[in-house]
């Protein structure tokens, strides 16, 4: 495969996860509206119930759609889930009910399962250690620039038509994307990997041990600290901006854009700088571990900007600490790839993706409890400081070489 068409293809995979995150985020933005919630007398109890319902399917199907892209590769099953996703997208404007939404939701969730197993998968296969940090950032700024368009995008949309027909312009207009998947994807991991597996000198990693090694376990704890925070921005951060720094609506959805387009940019550029420091004989593991601690810590940040009472300074830091997480998003991936050289990578990226989304499944639900509760939105982001600086510890005390599986007991 040439150069030219193997990072066209990547960003085709970056494009499709704008699309996914188009279609799971911009109901966060519907659920600001205030027509929206006296439409179906919406409690903070039950929009947190709604913006996490994606995720109980979507997370609990990782493992699964991770062995589907192992077994039959990645080009069809993607194809199928894509075409899935849009369509239920679509379907969301018909809703009379809430009982409607969330099952539709739920439903997404199947349809997009698929995505980040069969993406990674494509990237293993198709790029080698030295491009797969710039590779997977590309491919991972789509999870920022998906959530950064969705308000701006979102709130134009429903101000042009309204809230029902926004969901069926993303969701049919996603549909484009599959054209050139179709015609352009050479439908060939399969081989590649039967080629790696005849070539490489490292045994094959049973999915067992991989399990029970303390890297995995790293991973898992610092990839759900990672992903409560962004899942937290995803589904909560437009009614913060909106609700206790008084943005209004158009400002809400320009601000979520920075939040996001801020990680998107920061996503690329590490992975990059990580591959360009590997590429002149740095270590591999010591780069991107680094880079990734470097995210968790500085993203931390968010909990400051809770506390403080200048609106200025609070979008300030909402900005920032999501910017700063962006050092860790391509490395922590990549980082997982290299540890784990001869095992399925459907299957770790499953688990790995599990993790992710379960706090896609928390973050929403513990916010809706805890903002009541608590009376505003500081003790929900004090929450996710916490979060960060324990997924950081995790990466410094688990996830070292000497504790990566092998195939020898």
């Amino acid at each position: 495969m040439s150069a030219s068409r193997k990072w066209f293809i990547v960003a085709l995979l970056s494009l499709g996860m704008v699309i996914a995150y188009l279609d799971r985020v911009n109901l966060s933005v519907v659920l600001a509206l205030d027509e929206f919630k006296k439409l179906f007398q919406l409690t903070d109890s039950q929009r947190g119930t709604l913006n996490s319902s994606f995720f109980w399917t979507y997370a609990l199907l990782q493992i699964p759609a991770g062995w589907v892209v192992d077994r039959w590769g990645v080009k069809s099953p993607y194809a199928l889930g894509f075409l899935f996703w849009c369509l239920v997208s679509a379907l969301s404007g018909a809703v009379n009910a809430i009982w409607q939404l969330l099952l539709l939701r739920m439903l997404l969730g199947i349809g997009e399962a698929v995505v980040t197993p069969a993406s990674m998968r494509w990237i293993r296969f198709h790029c080698p250690e030295k491009e797969r940090g710039l590779a997977v950032g590309l491919y991972m700024t789509g999870t920022k620039i998906g959530p950064a368009l969705a308000g701006p995008v979102a709130v134009a949309l429903i101000q042009a038509f309204n809230w029902r027909w926004m969901f069926v312009i993303l969701g049919v207009g996603g549909l484009v994307w599959l054209v050139a998947w179709r015609l352009l994807v050479p439908d060939d991991d399969r081989q590649l990997e039967r080629e790696a597996a005849r070539q490489s000198r490292v045994p094959a990693v049973s999915f067992g041990r991989v399990l029970a090694s303390p890297v995995m376990w790293g991973i898992i704890i610092g990839t759900f600290a990672y992903n409560y925070f962004v899942y937290f921005s995803m589904t909560w951060l437009p009614a913060y901006f909106k609700e206790q720094r008084e943005l209004s609506l158009s400002s809400m959805g320009w601000y979520t854009m920075f939040s996001f387009g801020g990680m998107a940019v920061v996503a690329a550029l590490a992975g990059w700088v990580a591959d360009r420091i590997i590429a002149r004989g740095g270590d591999p593991v010591k780069v991107r571990k680094a880079f990734t601690i470097a995210g968790l810590v500085l993203a931390s940040t968010v909990g400051i900007g809770a506390r403080v009472e200048s609106h200025g300074v609070a979008l300030f830091l909402a900005v920032l600490s999501l910017s700063g997480l962006g050092l860790a998003t391509a490395n922590y991936w990549a980082l997982t790839q290299t540890l784990f050289p001869g095992a399925a990578i459907g299957l770790i990226v499953g688990v790995q993706n599990f993790a992710s989304n379960l706090a896609g499944i928390v973050a929403p639900k513990v916010t809706g409890w805890l903002k009541p509760a608590t009376y505003g939105y500081e003790a929900p982001m004090q929450l996710i400081s916490v979060l960060l600086l324990t997924g950081a510890a995790a990466y410094w005390l688990l996830v070292r070489p000497r504790y990566a599986p092998t195939a020898r007991r």
